[in-house]
């Protein structure tokens, strides 16, 4: 006779969990077979073995296709991290990015490359592009602008002497904590971070330590580093350098404007395919003239294509002229957006197109 105790409506539960977890198992390790053959026919065919634009519809098609319960938004984060996995099977993948560790550029790295990249900081923007342009990293992640800030100039001023494209986008919403060693507000005799960071929360550290004496570093995560080393001082970092070195948290969400994003680019050797919601960054340098800036827009204006963004910038080579950057929607190959850059390029004394990527989706 079975004395076996009947199991629980919980128990019942639990056990068909457990049994689904590792059907799961096996189906992603079924998927990883196919990865690995992917990259074995990647590799006799030459072919790029990063394709963003696949794994943008690989994320759409499931988005569109889930019903429920499970959250579209962490469905996305799982298969995020799934494809990044996937792709250390076909070759490891390398970023290189404006560290240290633990900055906002690091978030941007990670949320789009997923935790199976190996990461490599840099000290500043112009190395990003050296490591990328000699084959040290495979891509770059760089600031481009924020929303309360505007852009990083640097940035757009290594696109003037680089060859490198752009290949994706990346919006993250920035949160900024202030962090010290102790936890305690009355320790805090200066506060440090980065000059954008600072800006963000100007007004709250005003009304909130104004007797703290406010210096720039150059990066948050250098501020953290600093906060750690000396219990006077306090950092505006992320809340994820508070745990890398061991910092208590203040007070979180600082930042003086609640709507604050930081965008960031992709860089690399190639630009991405077409994915049907795409931008295309553009620059090119034109005389200062009467009648220059309607010039520039005009065959745009009359296809009837949207210019998200114009930004001038000095051309250092020679006096008086200004290179402009500017992002539109559309992909390259579209005709309007091919036929309207080569209008354009007819009026420049140089003009250089970026890169056609998918639209950030975040």
């Amino acid at each position: 006779m079975d004395n076996k105790p009947t199991p629980t409506p919980l128990e019942e539960l639990r056990s068909k969990i457990d049994e689904t977890d590792l059907g799961i198992l096996n189906l992603l390790n079924k998927r990883a077979g196919f990865v690995i053959e992917v990259g074995k026919i990647k590799s006799r065919e030459q072919r790029e073995f990063y394709a963003p634009e696949r794994e943008r519809e690989v994320l759409r098609r499931l988005s569109e296709n889930n019903t429920g319960p499970f959250p579209t938004l962490a469905l996305r984060n799982v298969f995020r991290e799934i494809m990044s996995a996937s792709l250390s099977l076909e070759k490891p993948i390398k970023i290189a990015f404006l560290g240290p560790v633990a900055t906002f550029t690091h978030q941007a790295c990670m949320q789009h490359f997923g935790l199976s990249g190996e990461f490599i900081p840099k000290k500043d923007i112009a190395d990003v592009f050296d490591d990328v342009e000699k084959g040290r990293a495979d891509f770059g992640v760089v600031p481009i602008e924020n929303t309360t800030e505007g852009v990083v100039s640097h940035t757009l001023d290594m696109f003037v002497q680089s060859s490198l494209k752009i290949s994706s986008e990346v919006m993250l919403e920035i949160s900024l904590a202030l962090l010290n060693k102790t936890g305690k507000a009355s320790d805090i005799a200066k506060v440090c971070s980065h000059p954008h960071a600072l800006a963000q929360c100007k007004f709250w550290i005003k009304n909130n330590l104004p007797n703290a004496l406010v210096f720039d570093v150059s990066s948050t995560a250098m501020a953290a580093q600093m906060a750690s080393e000396d219990t006077g001082t306090a950092a505006v970092a992320s809340i994820a350098a508070a745990s890398l070195y061991d910092l208590r948290v203040i007070e979180k969400n600082i930042e003086d404007n609640a709507n604050n994003f930081t965008r960031f680019l992709v860089i690399g050797k190639n630009s991405s395919k077409k994915t049907g919601s795409d931008k295309t960054s553009v620059m090119f340098a034109i005389k200062d003239a009467p009648g220059a800036l309607y010039t520039m827009l005009k065959p745009f204006a009359a296809r009837n294509i949207n210019l998200t963004k114009i930004e001038s910038r000095p051309l250092k080579t020679k006096a008086w002229e200004y290179v402009f950057f500017v992002d539109m929607d559309g992909h390259i190959t579209d005709e309007g957006v091919k036929a309207a850059v080569g209008e354009l390029e007819g009026n420049c004394s140089f003009l250089k197109v970026l890169g056609s990527y998918a639209k950030s989706q975040y």
